[in-house]
């Protein structure tokens, strides 16, 4: 079936954003009137798209390289081989795509502010290239905290936990807007972000620091904080993972993690973020690739069950923006159904966008042989489109120019006062746990520090690494300070060095990452504390590395090993700024699990 001809003109005219384009506040929910007149405008784009056109809107596919016509030869050959395309501006042209998702590291998408400009001015010409000329939503991961894709030039914000730490609705919802506002100033305006799970498993190998906390209603508070401070500034907020991925001990990236609560429990633990996130108008909602028996006894990975996507989504908790799958190429929604059948069965139990298949020709193929021998209906597929245009009119991608100017970029990326509200904010969030005899701040005469222990490399740059990177936080405030990386698994000659390290110096900070029972990061801190010299122990991730360690005079939790929540960190251990940070979650005792160590909503400040 040949796409019918449908001028760009045509476009803009038949979908122009209403009612937010009218107060000049994105964001704005449209009366029923509106709404109904937005919408049939919005059908009149679809009435003339093709049926290869409307499937195209549905995808959500990666690609490789940092330019949308001319990447690398290496990128090109990547693209060639997994994709069957050299360029993204092939990919488009070839599938219709509706919408990309940027990646730095592996995918090579993300470099600096003004090569991302570029790349998406690519990808929209790319996308107005076609004979349906619609914009695409481009789209991207970049929560913060442990899990961020644009990190050089722009600004860097605490994470989830950290923010639950802060607790500060409008810390959250200031972090949104500026990272936003960054966003949207590169033509990226949709993120996948907030994480609305409830961390109730410390053992939880995937969400852990990126959720905000193991209270379902602070949980709440904060997605929905952050929710509207996104789409305030013209981005889709994306709350995830539905129905909940915060009580798993498994990686839905490698297994398919089965939630065992009860009916009662789910609507107790997991479902008050996302109501409140719906409550705040979140415009897309991320499925889970898990089970969860007590919803869908048929045991469905949830982003393939009607059960629960259609019945609980949609018909009980009343969501009718987009849906998106989490990415296809995860293990934990490919373990009964081939990649051809996956996107067809995500669709028929109610998804919308369908995110980063693993091969895009068969997963596209597969959906056009569905709709084509009538197991999807032309109807079903509308309804998809219709929702995704709704979001691309709601941001403005259909009511005007999609291209972004790099001089606007060089502006507002990276600002100066985005920086300076972030690291305000990331010094409200460290967090306190133990201080003997007032071990902190650090005395005047403690100017000679070794900075030791666990030194993971930032998560966008792995030429940055923790220990070094704090260590010249702490020269900054005037210390003299060395340092030594010793790792998270460090050896017996290793741990000997960082004692031999330790002689001369006034005090020592050492930093651990995910230290469980057989760590041999415990083997350090507890070599460090027998020299004497005063030790500082600060966790750069996750909050329950203290109930493995013992005895430790001085402690605090970063939860996060990125630039701002170190520097924070060093300037709430040198006393510059107060500890004000309270744990999101209760830290249970390692050789009893029952009791708790440190209840939920502990932290101490140089006044206790």
């Amino acid at each position: 079936m040949q796409d019918r001809s449908l001028s760009r003109r045509t476009i803009l005219a038949s979908a122009t954003v209403v009612a937010a384009s009218a107060t000049g506040i994105v964001g704005v929910t449209a009366t029923p009137a509106v709404a109904h007149k937005r919408d049939n405008r919005l059908k009149k784009i679809i009435s003339k798209m093709s049926i290869e056109a409307k499937i195209g809107q549905l995808f959500v596919p990666y690609f490789y390289g940092t330019s949308a016509t001319s990447p690398s030869q290496f990128d090109q050959d990547r693209n060639l081989r997994e994709l069957g395309v050299r360029t993204v501006a092939e990919l488009i042209a070839k599938y219709h795509i509706g919408g990309v998702i940027y990646f730095s590291g592996w995918a090579n998408n993300v470099q600096d502010p003004r090569q991302i400009a570029d790349l998406t001015n690519g990808v929209q010409r790319a996308s107005l290239a076609l004979p349906t000329p619609i914009p695409s939503l481009i789209s991207i991961d970049q929560e913060h905290g442990a899990n961020v894709r644009i990190g050089s030039g722009a600004t860097q914000l605490p994470g989830a936990m950290a923010l639950g730490a802060g607790r500060s609705l409008s810390d959250a919802r200031t972090a949104g807007r500026i990272s936003g506002t960054e966003l949207a100033t590169l033509g990226i305006h949709q993120n996948f972000a907030p994480v609305a799970d409830v961390n109730v498993n410390p053992a939880n190998p995937i969400i852990n620091v990126r959720s905000f906390g193991a209270d379902a209603r602070e949980v709440g508070r904060m997605v929905a904080a952050q929710v509207t401070g996104y789409q305030q500034v013209g981005v889709v907020a994306c709350a995830k993972h539905f129905p909940g991925h915060g009580d798993t001990g498994e990686d839905s990236h490698t297994e398919l993690p089965v939630i065992t609560h009860t009916r009662e429990e789910w609507d107790r633990i997991d479902a008050p973020p996302f109501k409140a996130a719906i409550a705040a108008g979140v415009d897309s909602i991320m499925t889970a690739h898990l089970q969860v028996p007590a919803l869908d006894p048929s045991n469905e990975p949830a982003t393939l069950s009607p059960r629960i996507l259609q019945g609980v989504l949609r018909d009980e908790l009343g969501f009718d923006g987009v849906i998106v799958t989490d990415a296809l190429n995860m293990r934990g929604v490919r373990t009964k159904y081939g990649d051809d059948r996956v996107p067809v069965l995500a669709l028929k139990a109610g998804a919308d966008q369908l995110l980063f298949p693993p091969d895009i020709d068969v997963a596209y193929n597969g959906v056009l042989a569905a709709v084509r021998s009538g197991e999807i209906t032309e109807d079903r597929l509308d309804e998809s489109v219709l929702r995704i245009l709704r979001v691309k009119d709601k941001v403005g991608l259909l009511s005007g120019s999609p291209y972004i100017s790099p001089k606007e970029v060089d502006r507002v990326v990276g600002a100066r006062k985005h920086q300076l509200a972030a690291a305000r904010i990331a010094e409200r969030t460290t967090t306190l746990l133990v201080n003997e005899d007032e071990a902190l701040p650090l005395r005047r005469r403690q100017k000679k520090l070794l900075v030791v222990g666990a030194s993971p490399a930032f998560p966008t740059d792995d030429t940055r690494t923790t220990v070094p990177e704090l260590a010249k936080a702490f020269d900054e405030l005037g210390y003299s300070t060395t340092h030594l990386a010793t790792g998270r698994a460090p050896d017996a000659a290793k741990v000997d060095e960082a004692v031999a390290a330790a002689r001369g110096r006034d005090a020592v900070v050492v930093t651990t990452d995910n230290v469980d029972a057989t760590s041999t990061q415990r083997t350090l801190v507890s070599r460090l504390l027998a020299t004497g010299i005063p030790v500082v122990h600060l966790a750069v991730r996750n909050p329950y590395d203290i109930a493995h360690l013992g005895d430790i005079p001085a402690s605090l939790v970063s939860y996060c090993w990125t630039e701002v929540e170190l520097r924070a960190a060093a300037r709430v251990i040198a006393g510059r700024v107060e500890p004000r940070g309270k744990l999101p979650v209760p830290i249970q005792r390692a050789d009893d699990p029952a009791a708790v160590l440190f209840r939920s909503g502990h932290g101490l400040s140089y006044d206790d």
